[in-house]
């Protein structure tokens, strides 16, 4: 069984701590506060080691229609699509994230959000949810996330938008690489690759 610590995949390419040189300099009243100013900057840059982040996981999802142990359900259905992505369409969903692609893997967390049906064409749809950390490191964070959600064959890799985060993610910027890794008739398993940075 897949551990919390190994779920994760940090990958930390900040700068090296800023090194500050002490020179000797006459110091009159007008330099003092651009010197305050600049010793605050220097230090709010180094504060956040973690200045890039990978973090991998799994979203493990009881697809739409599998019965009322689905963690995705139709809020509105106007059009009928066994994806959901009718044009038109809204779902919710409450799905689990856990620490690797076995479905008994630790949870670590859900993914929790809405996709709207937005394509006339019936072949993508527009997402925004949260991803809520329950266990682990990051327990009691979140990331936000938005972007479009195709209609694709198993594999396909897509990317949505972090739009923020809270906790240890607040101002938290970067992308989301989701790709579909396995499926049943009533699950579906993605693997999530998060890339993050810090403002």
């Amino acid at each position: 069984m897949t551990r919390w610590s190994s779920f994760v995949s940090i990958t930390d390419e900040a700068n090296n701590e800023a090194r500050l040189r002490v020179v000797s300099v006459r110091i009159t009243s007008s330099v003092i506060p651009f010197l305050l100013l600049f010793l605050f900057v220097a230090a709010a840059a180094s504060s956040n080691p973690n200045g890039y982040m990978h973090l991998r996981f799994y979203n493990h999802e009881r697809i739409l229609g599998s019965g009322p142990s689905a963690t995705v359900v139709y809020a509105v259905q106007r059009r009928d699509s066994n994806s959901g992505a009718g044009f038109g369409n809204v779902i919710v969903y409450d799905n689990l994230l856990r620490a690797g692609v076995e479905p008994d893997s630790p949870i670590v967390g859900r993914n929790q959000g809405m996709g709207v049906g937005s394509s006339l064409a019936e072949n993508s749809g527009l997402t925004n949810f949260q991803l809520v950390f329950t266990a682990g490191k990051y327990k009691g964070s979140s990331l936000a996330l938005q972007g479009l959600f195709p209609v694709a064959p198993l594999g396909t890799v897509f990317e949505r938008a972090i739009s923020g985060g809270t906790g240890k993610f607040r101002l938290a910027r970067g992308y989301l690489l989701t790709t579909e890794v396995h499926a049943t008739n009533t699950t579906l398993t993605v693997k999530l690759d998060a890339y993050i940075t810090f403002r």
